[in-house]
């Protein structure tokens, strides 16, 4: 303990020097960092770097010093000054209770990151999940980039296909935006039909018929996420995928209400009126379905890897910022899959 303190006075001493330095070099009007004695003043950054709650502080007053050192016009004397700073810097950082140390990660979400492909092999398949409200242009975003990356595109049209194959009433996946989830009746009151609780207790095995259809869609996914590289619009994947533990990037795309109901209004010939009430409906029903089967809640950041506001890049652009983060290289995609 007495030799980490000698360490960080000798620090707190190198750093008031380089603050008298810096400020001899600028002559500026605003002055020194520290302006108080140089007793008092090292043994306040002492204490700074003896105490983890106080390690904002340091950085603070250790960013005012490289603010004012980047303004030193002599390129020789401002790149003595940086070097010193930098070399301050990795000193304090390796302290035992530096700012920094404290990091904040979630383990069980780091092992399914698909921005650490590093550690994956070349056969590891590239999952993007993409949740998005309603005039976002999140279909045609995830359709384009799954084009770009040449892998394969799912959403709740191609899932409606592939269910009914298997076997699914046609339709029952009831998230088409078209349908307005009529088939989704979780939240509504409804009058009571014994017979056809009675015919769906025993086609889903005491499941109801939009329970049944979610695990069927469940499976089919993590099947998908297993086998092959894909994207995949809605349906709760992010979630699916995360209790699952199979990895994935899981990506949020929303835009201001005002220009997502100019977009519904040019792409469905709406009015002003309906194009708003379609826009509340849709984004409610998708809330409602996904906070109900996930128990997460839809659209708040801490579910996904990026929230991207649509509005402020585009459509490609949108795409653009996705690849970068992805950035895999060699990894090209399923080719004419």
């Amino acid at each position: 303990m007495q030799e980490n303190r000698e360490k960080c006075m000798e620090l707190a001493n190198r750093v008031y020097d380089l603050d008298g330095e810096v400020y001899s070099c600028v002559g500026s009007s605003l002055g020194r960092t520290f302006t108080g004695n140089r007793e008092s003043t090292v043994q306040n950054l002492c204490g700074l770097m003896l105490t983890r709650p106080g390690g904002h502080l340091l950085r603070s007053e250790l960013a005012l010093i490289s603010n004012m050192a980047r303004t030193i016009k002599d390129k020789e004397k401002r790149a003595q000054m940086m070097a010193e700073y930098d070399a301050l810097l990795k000193e304090i950082e390796a302290l035992p209770d530096s700012f920094g140390k404290v990091d904040i990660v979630d383990l069980s979400r780091v092992e399914l990151n698909l921005t650490a492909r590093k550690k994956l092999s070349e056969k590891d398949p590239l999952v993007i999940c993409i949740s998005r409200t309603q005039g976002s242009a999140g279909n045609d975003i995830g359709f384009e980039l799954a084009d770009d990356l040449h892998i394969n595109y799912y959403d709740v049209e191609i899932f409606n296909q592939v269910l009914n194959r298997m076997e699914v009433e046609k339709g029952s996946v009831g998230d088409a935006e078209t349908e307005h989830f009529e088939e989704f009746d979780k939240y509504r009151k409804s009058r009571f039909n014994l017979k056809k609780w009675l015919h769906e207790f025993n086609r889903y095995h005491g499941l109801s018929k939009q329970d049944a259809v979610f695990f069927n869609m469940s499976d089919l996914i993590c099947d998908l996420a297993r086998t092959e590289d894909c994207v995949i619009m809605g349906r709760c994947a992010d979630s699916i995928l995360t209790n699952n533990h199979i990895p994935h990037l899981s990506i949020f795309i929303s835009a201001p209400f005002p220009l997502r109901v100019q977009r519904i209004m040019a792409s469905k010939n709406m009015d002003l009126r309906h194009a708003s009430r379609f826009l509340k409906q849709m984004d409610r029903q998708h809330q409602k379905y996904y906070d109900f089967y996930t128990y997460g809640r839809w659209g708040h950041p801490e579910n996904y890897d990026l929230c991207i506001n649509s509005a402020n890049y585009g459509i490609r652009e949108t795409i653009d910022l996705i690849e970068r983060l992805i950035d895999t290289p060699g990894k090209t995609g399923n080719e004419g899959a």
